[in-house]
């Protein structure tokens, strides 16, 4: 805590949390990550950045695409894991007691994106409470800050700061409020890729594996995608990544290992879709 970065506000002292620093890259669907970045562009003096929504099934990249976009500005990228536990305070400034028992204030990822510029992704915001939501209200309209009732000051947002959210469409657990809907815009489907950009997000995650796995589990996912199943390239990775691995403790045939692999990751109803 004490090699943290500090930054005064009001007199209250805050200390940021670090950016995240993940090793992905964004493959194919260029037109999503376009999408994206014209949604942060601000063109005018008078202008201000949307708040984009990212619309999926889970698995399908949304985290991946933000962290890329936010990535390819030079920004740094702060990630928060939204939950029907997360309070307004968890969401702002959170008091501390330190070593020598004072209370020291903790910016959140999305505190220390606003005060440094920074990109905030708020994954899975559709988990969170309205009564979360309702504190940042503020933030996602044209006033651009936040107030954090425990430490008493107001926190305004670095013209540079951007935010995004991610949520699954399938997992709501809140219904969001009209209010707050209509300052998350726009909405960005992000849909399950086509075969090609999904084999190539498989060679881009697991570039050691031999290409005829690659091509086994990227069929799999095209036959379970056709089904309106809800299999991810996510999962795709996890089979091809223990396939390979049974491969070679138990040094058995490939194909064996996949269908194995697919019935231990997924289930024994997802054989149905091996060709």
């Amino acid at each position: 805590m004490s090699n943290s970065k500090q930054v005064e506000i009001q007199g209250v002292q805050l200390h940021l949390v670090e950016p995240d620093r993940l090793s992905v890259r964004w493959v194919g669907q260029n037109e999503l990550l376009g999408q994206l970045l014209a949604a942060w562009m601000v063109i005018d003096d008078g202008d201000l950045p949307l708040n984009p929504r990212l619309l999926g099934k889970p698995g399908v990249g949304k985290t991946t695409l933000a962290y890329a976009a936010a990535k390819s500005l030079g920004r740094e990228v702060y990630i928060m894991q939204a939950t029907m536990d997360t309070r307004p305070e968890d969401l702002i400034v959170l008091p501390v007691v330190g070593e020598d028992q004072k209370i020291r204030y903790v910016a959140s990822p999305l505190v220390s994106a606003m005060l440094t510029g920074g990109i905030l992704v708020l994954d899975e915001g559709n988990r969170m409470s309205e009564k979360s939501w309702a504190s940042l209200a503020p933030l996602l309209d044209a006033r651009r800050y936040v107030e954090s009732l425990v430490a008493g000051i107001k926190i305004e947002a670095h013209p540079d700061f951007r935010f995004v959210a991610t949520m699954n469409e399938d997992s709501s657990t809140f219904e969001l409020p009209e209010y707050i809907h209509s300052r998350l815009q726009p909405q960005i489907f992000v849909d399950f890729p086509e075969r090609e950009e999904e084999l190539l997000i498989l060679r881009e995650n697991l570039p050691h594996l031999e290409d005829s796995i690659l091509e086994y589990v990227a069929d799999f996912l095209q036959r379970a995608h056709r089904a309106d199943e809800r299999y991810s390239v996510r999962d795709g990775i996890n089979i091809a990544r223990y396939a390979a691995k049974l491969v070679k403790s138990q040094k058995t045939e490939v194909a064996g290992e996949l269908r194995r692999a697919i019935r231990m990751v997924l289930g024994l109803e997802a054989l149905r879709y091996v060709g």
